[in-house]
């Protein structure tokens, strides 16, 4: 599990910094980022398996920091986090490319099991 690394982007530092936490805490290397530039950034800088996208951020959203970061490294795999009641977008998502999606609050189990099944892992 420490050999996979894991990108978390979303605007909200109190969430992204408790996933990283939780997920340090399960073994896994999780890097947590505040904004799309940064999380493109840190792809051009590092290889990351799975990047975890919120869809909804200020400047430039969750599915175009998705489709940047596909262009940066292509095995990336995407699950985009998205707001209540909108589902819409995860879908929206899925179909310009993403693994899969979320929708908030974020469940830490469900969201291992969505990472391993994007990078390939068993359960």
């Amino acid at each position: 599990m420490a050999d996979l690394k894991i990108l978390l982007v979303d605007d909200e530092e109190e969430l992204v910094s408790t996933l990283a936490d939780r997920l340090e805490f399960r073994g896994y290397h999780a890097d947590a980022v505040l904004s799309g530039a940064d999380a493109i950034k840190k792809v051009g800088e590092e290889k990351y398996n799975v990047a975890v996208i919120d869809v909804k951020m200020p400047e430039i959203n969750g599915i175009e920091v998705m489709k940047l970061i596909l262009k940066l490294q292509e095995d990336i795999k995407v699950i985009l986090m998205t707001g209540h009641g909108s589902p819409e977008e995860g879908e929206l998502g899925m179909s310009e490319g993403a693994f899969d999606y979320m929708v908030k609050p974020i469940n830490i189990d469900i969201l291992i099991s969505k990472i391993k099944a994007a990078a390939g892992m068993k359960e």
